[in-house]
């Protein structure tokens, strides 16, 4: 209990523990507030950030995130939080995979895009079950979050997201089904984009680029 929060503590940096089970505490404050640490009870999903951050940018979030944490974690904090600047979290293979993923690559996905948006990730490491007592039927990975200074396209943020979720509703479709109703054929070749392609193919380029290419056509006069 505690040992991460522990081990970052005794490097000298200012470290605020978040602790979503009220009944932990009892053990877990004598091992660490005696370090300096701020322990702050509360669910990691819901809890006001801005508020326990304060308006000091820099920080880094470290931790060991569950399953069906992770992502909607990930992309809450990045979405909407801009003091924390970089991540390191320890996750499930196949979640790190999901996080990091480029175009063209298996678990490439609207997950992966809507990252690549907001911020470079990288798979740094891998954690074998053998480590963990008692040993989970999952290995993990490492997972390094840096934010972007801006946005890697310039396009409208909810038409992007929006067309990124229908490619990848139906991955196997061309562009040009998938997008149906969406975007026009020409839309796509004056993105530089083939309506043959498929939504893994594309980079956060790519679909940035559809996006605009839409954005002017809705524009433009008939």
């Amino acid at each position: 209990l505690g040992s991460l929060t522990v081990a970052l503590a005794e490097t000298g940096a200012e470290v605020i523990a978040v602790e979503r089970d009220r009944r932990l505490l009892p053990a877990l404050l004598p091992l660490v507030e005696p370090l300096g640490v701020r322990v702050v009870q509360g669910d990691a999903l819901s809890l006001d950030w801005p508020a326990v951050l304060g308006t000091d940018g820099g920080w880094v979030m470290v931790a060991n995130l569950p399953y069906n944490v992770a992502v909607p974690l990930v992309m809450d904090l990045l979405q909407k939080v801009e003091g924390i600047s970089r991540m390191l979290v320890m996750v499930q293979r196949e979640v790190a995979a999901r996080l990091a993923a480029r175009a063209g690559e298996e678990a490439y996905g609207a997950v992966s895009v809507k990252i690549a948006y907001r911020a470079r990730a990288t798979v740094v490491g891998r954690v074998p079950s053998t480590v963990f007592v008692p040993k989970p039927r999952v290995e993990s990975a490492l997972v390094a979050i840096e934010r972007l200074d801006e946005p890697a396209v310039s396009a409208d943020e909810q038409l992007l997201f929006t067309l990124v979720k229908a490619g990848f509703a139906h991955r196997r479709k061309m562009l040009r089904r998938a997008l149906a109703g969406l975007v026009s054929e020409e839309v796509l070749v004056a993105a530089g984009v083939s309506p043959e392609a498929r939504a893994e193919e594309l980079d956060i380029e790519a679909w940035g680029r559809v996006a605009v290419c839409a954005t002017h056509s809705e524009r433009s006069p008939s």
